[in-house]
């Protein structure tokens, strides 16, 4: 008995089963779930118009498509779900907190530093590093590794707080992109002396996105002309409010250069977390936790520094780091001694991985190297499959109505650029006045002066938001990485047209708008009959240009006499053709048998109408 056809090609039906496949997958893994040959499906694919082989990897759209040709439900695991399913066949659990509410215990916060460049960021850090060194160590730090445990007194209580040092908010919100939560508290830098700045603004932003509580340090009071009373009142205007003033926000005055202030900023920072955080985890489960930073080391081969979020970190232990893998050989803390365990919330260099990993991938420990191997063996071949699939799509306006209907959103995240402050003020008053209910609402997340950069795309990859850019382009690689991770820029230099296409997406009538654009007419001055194939108008081309594939019409008389065709076969004598100009004699297929001397052929294509 022969199997059911789909347009030809006999292929097997389903019964409206469900099949799961991975993200990335190629036609050759559909067909394994289906039990049928990857080449029937290849020709399938292929008379959509698509070419692509048996074992590549296609995207989301084509299995789902493929699916309901063959009357198949498919369901595309993701990445994260399909990891967590990678744990849990072999009987892990990642994320979670053994032993319940019982076994927790207190955890240092864990603090990055952000600020405008020169305002002082790394002179605060070095001073912090430097007030806790312990006296044996009073020549300075041996080694840095991005992060380190400082401590503190507060309340006649030894306190630690653990320091993440980054190179700036571009890296914090890079991290957060890719799903490292590894901030607890977030420290502000503003110079008293200069006031808020552009990336003053931009890393509060980020900090905001971020849902963590914020600390501001007010560095170099000591310097002439410094105002501390400024930047508080500067602040404000961004909803951090100093306690002083009755607001909930702690500000610190600090001069990192003569250490002045820096016990106040950690008992704030310790104070800070004490209110307005829960941290706690339980020490005595295998350690968990995410990769901050890692290099290739000619010594000492791989060197991962890693933050332990929960459990112990021993000597010895078997981890698995996204896709490398391997035995901890030694562990270092910022001053380059040997550790033998690292509690929660601490950093450490770890030696005795397989390869580098990549900044933000998870680590957690197994009981052997076997099964460490196999988790990184299939992390690493789900992440070559899944660079050849589509990216997640981002959100755009024109699916703002299908991501509401599926209850995935009710606040659409908005970030301006414009060339002017009173451009960017005037477009965000504008759209904050925008009223369509209490069941979708709009937020602006970020908004500056200038170019649209790196930074704001980070920003709207991680929060999944939109960028207007009011009389400004991207700047750099910014435009090339939007279009690569799906991050949707909308231009404008009118603000009464950005109120009314964000209002028609908060109302989800946004639709894109086409209109048929004529490419060109040809008048049919012979007609040859070719066998297997069908008429061939021979014709000669009266105005634009005739493109293969282009659709087309047939008019007669005036009259169209058959639409909706496709100009299939183009050719000037024996010779293959993409294009034929005017004036010039062409031979036409357009799939149409009853084609008369005289006829013309219209030739057009529909275009996104660009709104006025």
């Amino acid at each position: 008995m022969q199997a059911p056809t789909v347009g030809g090609i006999q292929v097997p039906r389903g019964q409206g089963q469900t099949i799961r496949l991975s993200r990335g997958a190629s036609l050759a893994d559909f067909a394994d779930k289906i039990n049928a040959n990857p080449a029937s499906l290849v020709q399938v694919v292929f008379h959509w118009g698509e070419m692509v082989t048996a074992t590549q990897s296609v995207n989301d759209e084509t299995l789902q498509l493929l699916g309901e040709e063959l009357n198949y439900k498919v369901e595309v695991v993701s990445p994260e779900e399909e990891d967590r399913e990678l744990l849990e066949s072999f009987d892990i659990e990642f994320g979670e907190n053994e032993g319940g509410e019982d076994a927790l215990l207190p955890r240092p916060p864990v603090v990055t530093i952000m600020g405008h460049v020169d305002h002082g960021k790394t002179k605060l850090l070095d001073a912090i590093r430097h007030t806790n060194v312990v006296s044996g160590e009073a020549g300075g730090i041996t080694q840095h590794i991005g992060a380190y445990q400082v401590q503190t007194e507060v309340d006649g209580e030894q306190r630690k707080i653990t320091f993440i040092d980054t190179p700036g908010h571009e890296a914090f919100t890079a991290m957060r992109a890719r799903g490292a939560d590894t901030t607890d508290l977030a420290v502000l830098v503003v110079a008293a002396d200069d006031g808020v700045k552009p990336q003053t603004t931009e890393a509060l932003n980020h900090a905001q996105a971020a849902g963590v509580p914020i600390v501001v340090a007010v560095n170099k009071v000591d310097k002439e002309g410094a105002d501390p009373a400024k930047v508080r009142a500067q602040l404000t205007e961004y909803g951090l409010v100093a306690e002083e003033f009755g607001g909930e926000t702690q500000f610190v005055d600090v001069s990192a250069i003569k250490g002045m202030g820096i016990d106040g900023l950690l008992e704030s920072i310790v104070l800070t977390a004490d209110a307005e955080l829960d941290l706690r985890a339980n020490p005595d489960q295998d350690g968990e936790g995410v990769a901050i930073e890692a290099q290739l080391d000619k010594g000492r081969g791989p060197v991962a520094t890693v933050l332990v979020q929960r459990g112990t970190l021993h000597i010895g232990d078997s981890i698995v780091c996204g896709d490398a893998y391997g035995r901890v050989r030694a562990m270092l803390d910022e001053n380059g001694e040997n550790l033998k365990e690292a509690p929660p919330s601490r950093p450490v260099q770890v030696l005795g991985l397989s390869t580098v990993p990549g900044a933000g991938d998870n680590f957690l420990v197994v009981s052997d190297d076997r099964i460490a191997r196999q988790i990184a063996e299939r992390r690493e071949a789900r992440e070559r499959t899944a660079q050849f699939a589509q990216r997640r799509r981002r959100v755009s306006l024109e699916d703002w109505e299908s991501v509401l209907k599926a209850g995935e959103r009710e606040e659409l995240l908005l970030i301006i650029k414009g060339d002017v402050s009173g451009s960017v003020e005037a477009l965000e008053d504008s759209l904050l006045k925008i009223d369509v209910g209490d069941e979708v609402a709009l937020r602006v997340i970020s908004r500056g002066v200038g170019a649209i950069t790196q930074d704001d795309i980070n920003l709207a990859i991680a929060s999944d938001a939109v960028v207007l850019g009011f009389n400004v382009r991207p700047a750099g690689r910014a435009g090339e990485l939007a279009q690569r991770e799906g991050v949707d820029i909308r231009y404008y230099s009118v603000i009464y047209q950005a109120i009314d296409e964000i209002e028609a997406a908060l109302k989800g009538m946004l639709k894109p708008e086409y209109e048929e654009v004529q490419l060109g007419t040809a008048e049919i001055r012979e007609i040859f009959k070719v066998p297997k194939i069908g008429n061939i108008a021979g014709s000669i081309v009266r105005s634009g240009t005739i493109n293969r594939n282009s659709k087309a019409r047939l008019i007669r008389d005036g009259i169209v006499v058959s639409d909706n065709l496709t100009v299939d076969s183009l050719r000037r004598f024996k010779d293959d053709a993409t294009e034929v100009r005017e004036g010039f004699e062409c031979g036409i297929g357009i799939g149409y048998t009853d084609l008369k001397i005289d006829d013309v052929i219209e030739t057009f294509e529909m275009r996104e109408k660009p709104r006025a």
